[in-house]
């Protein structure tokens, strides 16, 4: 428990090292395209996302929550055919894409697993509903970046940052966490260059999500990043040269195919229109021509 709330404080304190590096790439209010009222919504959905993610951990152990945060890019897709200014909608081999890397996420991951997943009916509850927040976080941003193609990814990690700093004090002084934090820090003077150091990783982190959001779309960031949580868990293998089971190779071997097969190029017929005969007499003596149009991909 008392793990889950400090980490409210390390949100916060991230939040002000952002706003610091964001105040140093040259980004200020009278740059901001989009008005605030836009990133009130998406901060409240981000704070809610991350509160109910941390504060399942008092209630899930870790491989539970795992299972199920493993499954974040289905939502995110299914959400996105209901998100305004998105209407998003995937063909069938994506969903089976997404759905091979989860499976084969999760097996890796809980291939040797310490304990087993213990499950609360209140941690699943909040894990759920930190997922239906995931859904539409990835889903707003896109629309956002869809709507007004200026905004940038500074504006959007700013704006967020400030509108939902104010959220997160309340909950950390009305449980104390704020204060056995501060008396936490006083006694190991490291830790703060521990946080400021960790602040920075994850700000790089966020501008690279921020930047995939903007040019591929929720979904496929989602892919990535579940992706990424496979890349990184591998190589741990790699470097402490941990033994892989079967599991290990059953796991890898389905995230490998959902990877494929969300590589492999989908054939899409082309689709031709008729141009009449009153614009094509001009230069082809009257006779139809049929012209290829590009479908969007």
């Amino acid at each position: 428990m008392a793990f889950a709330r400090n980490m409210y404080t390390i949100d916060s304190s991230s939040g002000f090292v952002y706003l610091f590096l964001i105040y140093l790439q040259g980004f200020s209010p009278k740059k901001m395209v989009n008005p605030w009222k836009t990133y009130v919504k998406l901060s409240a959905v981000l704070m809610g996302s991350h509160g109910l993610t941390k504060g399942s951990l008092a209630f899930l152990n870790y491989p539970a929550q795992l299972m199920f945060k493993s499954t974040k890019v289905l939502p995110v897709m299914v959400m996105g055919a209901f998100i305004p200014g998105l209407r998003r909608k995937y063909p069938p081999h994506e969903y089976v894409s997404a759905i091979l890397l989860v499976l084969g996420l999760v097996l890796f991951s809980l291939a040797d697993a310490q304990t087993s997943p213990s499950f609360s009916v209140i941690g699943v509850i909040m894990v759920i509903g930190a997922l239906v927040m995931d859904s539409f976080l990835g889903n707003l941003q896109e629309a956002i970046f869809n709507m007004n193609p200026e905004t940038t990814q500074m504006e959007m990690l700013f704006c967020s940052t400030v509108v939902g700093l104010p959220l997160l004090i309340p909950p950390m002084v009305l449980t104390g966490e704020v204060f056995e934090a501060w008396n936490s820090c006083s006694e190991h003077l490291y830790v703060y260059g521990v946080l400021v150091f960790e602040a920075m990783a994850t700000f790089i982190g966020q501008v690279s999500v921020l930047s995939l959001i903007a040019i591929f779309g929720a979904a496929t960031t989602a892919m990535v990043t579940t992706a990424r949580k496979a890349v990184t868990l591998l190589l741990s293998y790699m470097i402490f040269t941990k033994p892989l089971t079967q599991q290990h190779g059953t796991g890898l071997i389905l995230i490998a195919m959902g990877i494929t097969l969300k590589l492999l190029p989908v054939d899409v017929k082309p689709v031709y229109k008729r141009v009449s005969s009153a614009s094509g007499s001009s230069s082809n003596g009257g006779h139809e021509i049929e012209e290829e149009e590009n479908p969007m991909v």
